[in-house]
């Protein structure tokens, strides 16, 4: 921290008074019109202010602060990240806050933010945590700006905010997807065309993002080196995090599912030709009605992966479903070693082979 050692003088032309401070190799003025040494005291106020926390730009509004978050945010990554931030923004941030200068946000500001989104608007605790993120990622964006030194420390999540239970496939809804391939359309029973798609995804874990941009090029002999995922939007990115990207040996059962599917469409390049993860979803819901199964949602299926898995060490099951170092799969990521991509796979068939053949 930088401390000035000279005062504000009387400019008598200007009628103003000015000081002049250095912080960091850069040099800035600053003035106040009010006179008497009222005036001197608020010119050197700012001087002080500016020496001690780099803070300037402080009067600007938020919304317009915000709008400069979100080209930054479109800048890095993908619309399937950047639009659902716009949208918490538009119905629960800006009306709050919106138009108050970024000096006068305080962290109470913040929370109310959640609050209201909560008591108003019922939103779930899931949906309550985005916008916690959402502020916290703006709030930090702001520092780099110089515009703020606020930093929040305490935003919580009403403690009788709805946590929805997470379904999985139960094992007698399993059965059922493994052995049966066809579902009703328009009343007509017909073959579900991601019926390997499903049964691949149950098997391996993989995102149903990450189903959708698989490529035959990634199929490797019995490994699927994964290096993509296709979103909503039809765009392509790497994945959800830096462990996305990801190399994965195949179960005997899965490697089945993936022969099955090139049997079907040959070796193009979409290995599975999901014309989009909303079509994908839609055909999911109709095979489930069609063969009398309890609602699940895609990516339950990778729930239900993890679910199984979880009697197998839980740095196995963290390298297979490419979760972050910090996420609670179930210990500590640990790095694959020769012959442990094998060992998994054929534990997890053993998984898997023991739910089938159960007798009812």
């Amino acid at each position: 921290m930088e401390k000035r050692t000279n005062t504000a003088k009387w400019d008598a032309k200007r009628k103003r008074w000015r000081i002049s401070a250095q912080r960091d190799g850069v040099r800035r003025n600053f003035y106040s019109s009010t006179p008497g040494r009222a005036g001197q005291r608020e010119a050197n106020a700012k001087a002080d202010k500016w020496l001690d926390d780099g803070i300037e730009g402080g009067r600007q509004k938020v919304s317009v602060l915000y709008a400069r978050f979100i080209e930054a945010k479109k800048a890095r990554t993908s619309r399937g990240h950047w639009e659902p931030v716009v949208s918490r923004w538009k119905n629960h941030i800006s009306p709050m806050i919106g138009e108050k200068r970024i000096e006068k946000v305080t962290e109470n500001d913040l929370q109310r933010v959640i609050d209201k989104a909560y008591s108003e608007k019922h939103l779930a605790a899931k949906t309550l945590a985005g916008i916690r993120t959402d502020l916290a990622a703006f709030i930090k964006f702001c520092r780099r700006e110089k515009v703020t030194s606020l930093i929040p420390e305490e935003l919580t999540i009403p403690a009788s905010a709805k946590r929805p239970q997470k379904r999985i496939v139960q094992p007698h809804d399993l059965i059922k997807l493994m052995n049966i391939e066809t579902t009703l359309y328009r009343g007509k029973p017909s073959f579900e065309p991601y019926i390997h798609a499903y049964r691949l995804e149950v098997l391996t874990g993989l995102r149903p993002g990450e189903i959708n941009g698989l490529e035959w090029p990634d199929i490797v002999g019995r490994e699927i080196h994964l290096q993509r995922a296709k979103n909503s939007y039809k765009e392509i990115t790497q994945g959800k995090n830096e462990n996305a990207v990801r190399r994965i040996v195949l179960s005997d059962l899965a490697y089945k599912e993936l022969e099955a599917q090139r049997q079907l469409t040959g070796d193009g390049v979409s290995v599975f030709d999901i014309t989009s993860l909303a079509a994908y979803r839609t055909h999911w819901d109709r095979y489930l009605k069609s063969n009398g199964m309890e609602k699940t949602t895609p990516y339950e299926l990778r729930h239900t992966f993890v679910s199984i898995a979880k009697k197998l060490p839980e740095g196995m099951v963290k390298s297979l479903v490419g979760h972050s170092q910090s996420m609670d799969t179930f210990g500590i990521y640990g790095h694959d070693v020769d012959g442990e991509a094998n060992d998994t796979a054929q534990r997890v068939n053993g998984l898997f082979v023991d739910i089938l053949t159960r007798k009812a």
